[in-house]
Parts: C-alpha cells; sequence; structure tokens
C-alpha cells in the first residue's frame, strides 16, 4: 500500500522583504499613501504594516512610532524638502518670493495636496510630531542649500515666521476654503504674500 502523501509544512512568514532597505521602502511607501488617503489619525501602524506586507512590530523596529513614521516619509516619499531647497539656492536677493511661489505651488500640485491635508491634521492632534516633521523636512533641505536650522537664531525666527505666515494662508485657502483665497489666482496671491516673507528673511538675516 503506497505510503501516505504529506503536503510540506508552510513556513510562516516572516514579515521581512528582501534586504532592510526593500523593507524600508515598501513601509514608507505604504505610508505615504495610507497618510494621503486617511490622514495622520487614520492611518495605524498596523494598516500600514499590512498595506506594506510586513508585521506591526518591524514598523516600529525601522521607525519607532507613528509620529517619526510620518515625518520620514514627508522628507522620503514627497518633493517637498527639493522644493523649498531649490528657492533658498541662489542670491538672497527674491528669496521671499521664491520661497512663497514654491510653497504655494507644492500646494496646488495634486499629487502633494493630500500629503500637505495630512499634516494638517497631524498639526492639531500632535504638536510633537509637527517638531519632528519639521526638522525632518528642512534637514533635508539643508543637504542642499542653506536653509536655517529650527533652534538657529535670528535666521531661524526669520524662517519660522515665513513659514507661519506661508502654511496658515495655505490653510485658509485649500481647507478653510476662505472664499476670496480659495478663488485668488496663484499669481496674485504670490504677489501678496511674497512682501511680508521677504521682510522676515531680510530682518532675521
Amino acid at each position: 500500500m503506497a505510503s501516505e502523501q504529506h503536503p510540506p509544512a508552510r513556513r510562516r512568514p516572516s514579515g521581512r522583504r528582501t534586504g532592510d532597505s526593500g523593507t524600508r521602502d515598501a513601509i514608507l511607501d505604504a505610508a505615504r499613501d495610507l497618510f494621503a488617503a486617511k490622514g495622520y489619525d487614520g492611518a495605524s501602524i498596523r494598516a500600514i504594516a499590512a498595506r506594506a506586507g510586513v508585521d506591526p512590530a518591524l514598523v516600529r523596529h525601522f521607525f519607532t512610532d507613528k509620529e517619526r513614521l510620518f515625518a520620514t516619509t514627508m522628507a522620503d516619499r514627497t518633493a517637498i524638502p527639493q522644493r523649498l531647497a531649490a528657492a533658498f539656492s541662489g542670491s538672497p536677493d527674491g528669496r521671499g518670493r521664491r520661497l512663497t511661489t514654491a510653497y504655494f505651488e507644492i500646494w496646488e500640485d495634486p499629487e502633494i495636496r493630500p500629503v500637505l491635508l495630512g499634516l494638517v491634521r497631524s498639526a492639531m492632534t500632535s504638536g510633537h510630531g509637527v517638531m519632528m516633521l519639521i526638522e525632518a523636512l528642512t534637514a533635508r533641505a539643508r543637504e542642499d542649500a542653506p536653509v536655517p536650522h529650527i533652534a538657529d537664531s535670528p535666521a531661524a525666527r526669520g524662517f519660522a515666521l515665513a513659514a507661519s505666515h506661508l502654511f496658515g494662508t495655505s490653510v485658509a485657502r485649500h481647507v478653510l476654503q476662505v472664499p476670496m483665497l480659495a478663488d485668488l489666482p496663484l499669481d496674485e496671491l504670490v504677489d501678496l504674500v511674497a512682501p511680508a516673507v521677504e521682510r522676515y528673511l531680510a530682518e532675521s538675516a
């Protein structure tokens, strides 16, 4: 009588893709998609891990917590740092207008805007997460251009004022959709805001 054949035992998935870099990239890609779709609060580490095909413990192994994962995702998986760095390159003359134009154009980008809306949700729920995000973005931008460090003074104070003005205007335009701002052509908005941003940067230079 023929011996009974048993199927080979299935190995338990380890939750790790080939190589640490491949695993990290898969997690960041999944995080980018879910933060954009669901915002900071709606995208859980468990959901991100499931989308990346890894164990949630592996997400924590690479990024510690959701705040650090969010900050790293914004810095590594969006064009935001490179665009900000480009605005700071070149002559100091006109730097405020370049920064204003670059920042507002980022918000107009349909691929980046959902991620920025995730940033707004994060800002409303986690001040610590926002500070980590600012550090991550400016650190990446400083690799290509002399963006002032958040702890420096007085240069960082001017940068913080400029960033706050730009951020607040963008929230009013895209999140609150204040009519007089939401309906304003982009070039007119830049004309109105750029002089103030230029002054912030110049006064703290």
